[in-house]
């Protein structure tokens, strides 16, 4: 029976040296009982989540040490510390990972153990619901909407292209004379828009594009990428290892686009379970470090049901997406312009509401193909009408143009270089600068008195 005030230790050390650690940690006075010695990670992770000890010694050189382990170790409530004892230390390594506290002998290992014991927890986020202020640092867009092919990696590719062309000049031009037909606010309208069109190409901004959908990533083969340039796995499994560099992970992305480099998704849906959660999060970390802009394009799929299905600590598939949801700073949410598209829209906006991971409230909503075939005369009006009765909100309207996406799908480009006057292209620069000028006014002092900002989105807390 282990005395109270007694530190619990489960070892998982490699070699003669492990009997070694064992009698050191239990010593007379040390305060430290071994109560497991596990042969392996597997072993350790076992006891771990049964609740057996209170930290981990393990050696620097397990196999399968990683970040991942280390997260699950974490999550059960135990400190992890290694044993480091080679003549070349890899205590970067072991920081970047997770490991709490690293000795270099066996003789520190007692006293490790009761600082790393004594030691107050790390403080979580007070508000995890507020977005988080990274200053000088990208940020994150998720594009996320609902079954059924609304365009969800059209518009990522679009938003990164519209970002990498920086935002518009300052327009010193004036607003337009009152003549003709039409109302003030249309030609106003119709004005800023063509200003900004004729106006862009100021500094350029870097963006990194990100495929995270599980289920049917698309964004390689869309600018005809070669099925072994998934760089996003790639960078996963670099961050599961140990640190990962901003230029490692510059080349686990390469620039496909002007001004955006690309991290293309799994080679196929099967090999969902490469997309793990705690190195992914240190990927999106990493990627504000390297683009002013990170945009990445989501599953479909938000269900956490499959935990019912699956181990509990098994990877989960849907996992990719509301880490992405997560950490974004801001949400678009795409739909399809028409009836069906429509309903799933409202329908995942409820979904999006009801999800248990803390979201930001800056989140923008797309509708795609707007066109008369589908909802009628007047679609744009036909489609603000639906959303605003049904969902309540106020979204971005993309018209259809059949003629410049199917070029830009033919040749593996955007808008900007296929078809530089779509209507499409035009809708989707609006939306970058909708983008940033949401992030610019949550990064103002009088942000902490306004909890929304954006378009008149209905919050879904």
């Amino acid at each position: 029976m282990t005395a109270a005030g007694t530190i619990t230790v489960l070892c998982a050390v490699l070699g003669p040296v492990e009997s070694t650690v064992v009698r050191r940690l239990g010593e007379a006075g040390a305060a430290v009982t071994v109560t497991r010695r596990c042969a392996d990670l597997t072993e350790l992770l076992a006891a771990a989540e049964a609740g057996s000890g209170r930290a981990a010694v393990v050696s620097a050189t397990l196999p399968g040490l990683g970040r991942e382990p280390v997260a699950r170790l974490h999550q059960a409530g135990v400190r992890v510390i290694a044993l480091d004892d080679a003549p070349e230390p890899s205590t970067e390594r072991l920081g970047a990972i997770g490991v709490d506290a690293v000795a270099r002998s066996v003789h520190e290992l007692p006293a490790a153990v009761r600082d790393e014991h004594t030691r107050p927890p790390t403080a979580p986020d007070a508000d995890l619901t507020r977005p988080r202020a990274r200053t000088g640092r990208g940020r994150l867009i998720a594009v996320w909407g609902p079954v059924g092919a609304p365009g969800r990696t059209t518009t990522a590719i679009e938003l990164s292209v519209a970002l990498a062309e920086g935002p518009p000049a300052p327009d010193r031009t004036g607003p337009p004379r009152r003549s003709g037909r039409g109302s003030l606010r249309g030609r106003l309208s119709r004005a800023g828009r063509a200003s900004r069109r004729a106006r862009r190409g100021g500094p350029r901004e870097q963006v990194v594009l990100a495929d995270a959908d599980t289920y049917g990533p698309s964004v390689a083969p869309r600018l005809g990428l070669l099925d072994d340039s998934a760089g996003l796995a790639g960078a996963v499994r670099a961050a599961a290892a140990g640190p990962l560099e901003v230029e490692s992970l510059a080349r686990h992305a390469p620039v496909t686009l002007p001004g955006v480099r690309v991290l293309g998704g799994i080679v196929r849906p099967a090999r969902w379970a490469e997309l793990s959660g705690a190195a992914l999060d240190a990927v999106w970390d990493r990627s504000r470090d390297l683009a002013d802009w990170v945009v990445v394009d989501t599953g479909p799929v938000l269900e956490t049901d499959e935990l019912l299905s699956y181990d509990t600590r098994a990877p989960q598939r849907n996992g990719a997406t509301l880490g992405a949801l997560a950490a974004a700073d801001v949400v678009v949410v795409v739909g399809g312009g028409d009836p069906i598209g429509l309903h799933r829209l409202v329908r995942g906006l409820d979904d999006l509401a009801a999800l248990p991971v803390p979201l930001t409230p800056d989140r923008l909503v797309v509708v795609n193909r707007v066109r008369a075939a589908t909802v009628g005369d007047g679609p744009r009006g036909a489609v603000r009408t639906a959303l605003a009765r049904f969902a309540g909100v106020d979204p971005f309207l993309v018209p259809d143009d059949p003629a410049g996406l199917d070029a830009g799908l033919l040749t593996g480009r955007a808008l900007s270089e296929c078809a530089p006057g779509s209507p499409a292209r035009t809708a989707f620069g609006d939306l970058a600068d909708q983008v940033r000028r949401i992030v610019r006014e949550r990064m103002s002092p009088r942000a902490e008195a306004s909890p929304w900002v954006g378009i008149p989105n209905r919050r879904h807390a």
